[in-house]
C-alpha cells in the first residue's frame, strides 16, 4: 500500500530562484561527483597528502588567469555601467588572489613548486570559458567584430554563465567540509586554506553577485538563447567536476567503493527496495490505476472486453478506502511499536520484536487486499507496459545499467520487494533482453494473462526481507567476501539495513527516523560517514565497514549512492 512521505536528505538543495540558481539546481546532483571523489574526502578527513594538496593548488593560477581574461571581456560587452562596475569588482578580486596566491599557499605552511604547467583537465576548462567569452559558442554565430548592445549583453551573459557553476561548486564542497571540521581543530593541516578560501564570507559574496550578474543579463533572451546558457552552464559544469575527480592521491581512499577492495577477493552485492526508493509512486497506487483503467474498459466494452466483476466507480471506492484504511492502521502500528524511551544502546534484538508486530499487519493487508478482489481481471501485458514506462527516481536506472557494464569488479544486484507483481519491477529493469538485477518480491498469480486477484505471498514483511536477504548471501555462487550494500526508506528496510555492511538510507521518512532514533540507530550523513571512514581507512589494510554497527548512512539521490560506489 501507498508508504509514508520521505524527507529530502542533507544534501537537497534550497528553492530555484533566477536562471543562475535554477541551473545549479538542475545539475546539482553531478556536484555530488566532485564531492565524493578520492581528493575531497581525503582533503575533507586532513588525510590529504602535500604532494596531491599542492598540484592540485599549481592549477589555481590557469584557472584565475582565465576568469581575468574572461571577466575583461564580459565587462566590455556589458552595457549597463552598474553591470560594468560589477564585473569589474568580480576581476579585481581575482587579480588579488592571483597576486597573493604564493604568499597565502606559504603562509599555510606549503611551498609551491618553482614550475608547474596545467593538465589537461585544467586545458579543458580554461579553453572552453575562453573560447565562449571570444564568442565561439555552439549554436550561435557571431559575425566578425560584435557590435550590437544586444550581441553584447547576450555574451556576457554567456561568458558569466561558463564561470558561475565553476565557484559555486568550490563553494558548495567547501560548505560540506567547513560542516564538518570542528571550528577549533587544530590538526586538520588544510583548515585555514579552506577557511581563507572558498569557505569565506567574501567567496560567498561573489557567488551571489555573479549569479546576480547572469540573472540579470539574461533578461532580454530568447527562450533559444537560455538554453544556450544552460548548455554552457552545465558544459562548464561537467569539466570542473572532471577536473576534481580527476585529481589524483596517493592514499588508498574507500571511494569509490566499488575500487577500494580487491575484486578477486571480493563480490560486491548491491540490495534495494523498489517502491520509494527506486520508484516515485507506489507500486500498489499504480496497480490501483491499471485495475481502474481495465474496470472503465469494460464499463464501456471496448475492444469486446467481458464485463468486469466489479464497476469501475465501486473499484476506485475499494481502493481508496483500502488506501485510507491501511495509511490510518500503519500509523497506528508504528506508534504502538514505538518505545516509550529512547534507547541510549543500539538495540536490535528490541526491534526485531517491535518488526515481528509490523510483520503481522502487513500480512493481514495483504489478505484484505486478496480478499477484496481489486487485483483481479488485470492484464499482465498492461502491467509489464506500465512497468517499462514507469518513472524512476533521478540517477536510478542510470546506476544499474552502468554497474552492470564494469568489467574490473564482481556484482550480484537484488529487489527486495513488498510489491505484489514481480513482473512490473522486472519490466521497469529491463535493458534490451537483459534483467539488470535478481527480483525477490510477490507475484500475482494469473491465468493465461489475466490476474485472478490472488498473491503468491513471498516477501511480505520485514523479516521475510531479512530472510531472503540472508538466503541470497548463503547461496551465492561466488567465492570470497561479499561486501553488502543495501538502499531502501522504509521501515520496513530496517532490519537488511542493519544487516549489511553499508545500509544506506534514501530520502529518511519520518517514521523509519523516530523508530530507529528510539532503538538507537545513528543515521549520518553519507558524505561525513565517509570522511570518517577515511581516516579509518588509512590505519588499516582490511575492510572497516561491517553491518550490525547501528549506524546508518543519509541520502537524498542516488546520484550520491552512485557516485559513493562507482564514482565518476
Amino acid at each position: 500500500m501507498v508508504k509514508e512521505e520521505r524527507e529530502m536528505g542533507r544534501l537537497a538543495v534550497e528553492d530555484e530562484g533566477g536562471v543562475a540558481r535554477r541551473l545549479w539546481v538542475k545539475f546539482n546532483n553531478e556536484s555530488v561527483f566532485a564531492l565524493y571523489s578520492p581528493f575531497v574526502i581525503c582533503l575533507a578527513s586532513g588525510s590529504l597528502d602535500s604532494d596531491s594538496f599542492l598540484s592540485c593548488i599549481s592549477q589555481d593560477v590557469y584557472f584565475l588567469k582565465a576568469f581575468t581574461q574572461a571577466y575583461e571581456l564580459a565587462e566590455e560587452y556589458a552595457d549597463d555601467d552598474e553591470d560594468k562596475a560589477a564585473i569589474r569588482k568580480l576581476r579585481k578580486r581575482v587579480l588579488k588572489r592571483l597576486e597573493t596566491h604564493d604568499t597565502l599557499v606559504r603562509e599555510l605552511g606549503f611551498e609551491l613548486p618553482k614550475e608547474s604547467t596545467s593538465d589537461s583537465a585544467t586545458d579543458k576548462y580554461t579553453d572552453f570559458l575562453l573560447a565562449t567569452a571570444s564568442g565561439k559558442v555552439e549554436g550561435e554565430k557571431f559575425s566578425g567584430k560584435i557590435a550590437t548592445p544586444f550581441e553584447k549583453t547576450k555574451l556576457a551573459a554567456y561568458t558569466l554563465g561558463a564561470i558561475a557553476p565553476c565557484m559555486r561548486l568550490f563553494g558548495f564542497i567547501n560548505k560540506e567540509i567547513q560542516a564538518l571540521v570542528d571550528p577549533t581543530e587544530s590538526n586538520h593541516i588544510y583548515k585555514k586554506w579552506i577557511d581563507n578560501l572558498s569557505g569565506s564570507q567574501k567567496y560567498q559574496a561573489a557567488i551571489s553577485r555573479i549569479e546576480e550578474l547572469v540573472d540579470k543579463l539574461s533578461i532580454s533572451l530568447t527562450g533559444e538563447e537560455l538554453e544556450v546558457v544552460e548548455k554552457l552552464y552545465h558544459q562548464a559544469m561537467k569539466l570542473e567536476v572532471k577536473f576534481i575527480s580527476d585529481r589524483p592521491v596517493a592514499l588508498r581512499t574507500i571511494v569509490p567503493f566499488s575500487r577500494a577492495y580487491d575484486p578477486a577477493e571480493h563480490t560486491l552485492t548491491i540490495f534495494s527496495d523498489f517502491d520509494m526508493t527506486c520508484t516515485v509512486i507506489d507500486s500498489s497506487a499504480l496497480l490501483a490505476e491499471i485495475a481502474i483503467r481495465t474496470a472503465q474498459k469494460a464499463d464501456l466494452n471496448e475492444c469486446g472486453t467481458p464485463p468486469a466483476w466489479m464497476s469501475s466507480t465501486d473499484l476506485r471506492t475499494t481502493w481508496c478506502d483500502l488506501s485510507s484504511q491501511y495509511v490510518k492502521e500503519y500509523e497506528q502500528c508504528i506508534e504502538s511499536i514505538m518505545p516509550i524511551e529512547a534507547g541510549e544502546e543500539f538495540n536490535y534484538i528490541g526491534l526485531c520484536k517491535a518488526l515481528e508486530q509490523l510483520s503481522d499487519f502487513e500480512k493481514r493487508v495483504n489478505l484484505r487486499v486478496i480478499q477484496s478482489g481489486v487485483l483481479k481481471g488485470l492484464n499482465i501485458e498492461d502491467i509489464k507496459w506500465a512497468g517499462e514506462h514507469l518513472s524512476l527516481q533521478d540517477g536510478c536506472r542510470k546506476f544499474f545499467q552502468e554497474i552492470v557494464k564494469q568489467e574490473n569488479i564482481r556484482t550480484d544486484l537484488h529487489v527486495l520487494s513488498y510489491c505484489w507483481c514481480g513482473d512490473l519491477i522486472r519490466s521497469a529493469f529491463l535493458s534490451g533482453d537483459q534483467d539488470l538485477l535478481n527480483v525477490h518480491s510477490n507475484e500475482l498469480v494469473h491465468e493465461g494473462s489475466i490476474t485472478t486477484g490472488e498473491i503468491i505471498k513471498k516477501v511480505e514483511s520485514p523479516m521475510e526481507k531479512l530472510e531472503a536477504f540472508n538466503d541470497i548471501l548463503k547461496t551465492c555462487s561466488y567465492g570470497g567476501k561479499h561486501l553488502t550494500v543495501y538502499v531502501g526508506g522504509s521501515v520496513g528496510d530496517l532490519l537488511c539495513l542493519l544487516k549489511a555492511d553499508v545500509g544506506i538510507v534514501i530520502g529518511l521518512s519520518d517514521s523509519l527516523r523516530r523508530l530507529g532514533a528510539q532503538f538507537g540507530i545513528d543515521f549520518i550523513p553519507l558524505f561525513s560517514g565517509l570522511v570518517r571512514k577515511q581516516l579509518e581507512f588509512d590505519k588499516t589494510d582490511v575492510s572497516n565497514w561491517n553491518g550490525m554497527s547501528g549506524i546508518l548512512y543519509t541520502v537524498s539521490s542516488w546520484a550520491e549512492i552512485h557516485a559513493f560506489i562507482l564514482g565518476l
